[in-house]
């Protein structure tokens, strides 16, 4: 039998405990510089379940992100009972995400903080740098 040529191509998902207090349920994380040979992609994702500040300051990268918001019953993900408060720009424009959404961040623009205002049901969080590794670029405060 030939050797498994593309094994390195089926990445075991391993669950880790979260650097977050409040994130108790293990949660995954895939690094683009460790796991899949530098590619630009990192992913994480965490079942959120208590409102905490996941992210205190305004800040910037210089790649791409996007970040999902999901409702935590994986039969229906539009089951979304929680408020999410996430600012843009070095003025800080609120935005408050009380649904499923989506938040595209370009690289470069500063944004931050990020509070986990209310968990009325389980939510999933999806971070999605589009980097081998999540680096922050500049602080603004």
């Amino acid at each position: 039998m030939a050797g498994l040529k593309y094994q390195k191509y089926v990445i075991d998902a391993k669950t880790n405990q979260s650097v977050f207090e409040q994130i108790t349920v293990p949660q995954v994380n895939l690094f683009g510089d460790k796991d899949l040979d530098g590619i630009p992609f990192t992913m994480n994702w965490s079942l959120l379940t208590q409102p905490f500040v996941m992210v205190d300051n305004t800040h910037s990268h210089d790649f791409n992100q996007v970040i999902c918001f999901l409702g935590g019953d994986v039969n229906d993900v539009s089951k979304f009972d929680a408020e999410i408060e996430m600012h843009f720009g070095i003025e800080k424009e609120k935005r408050l995400i009380t649904s499923p959404s989506f938040i595209y961040i370009p690289a470069g623009l500063a944004h931050g903080p990020l509070i986990i205002k209310t968990v009325n049901k389980p939510i999933m969080y999806m971070d999605f740098p589009l980097a081998p590794k999540y680096e922050i670029k500049e602080k603004y405060d």
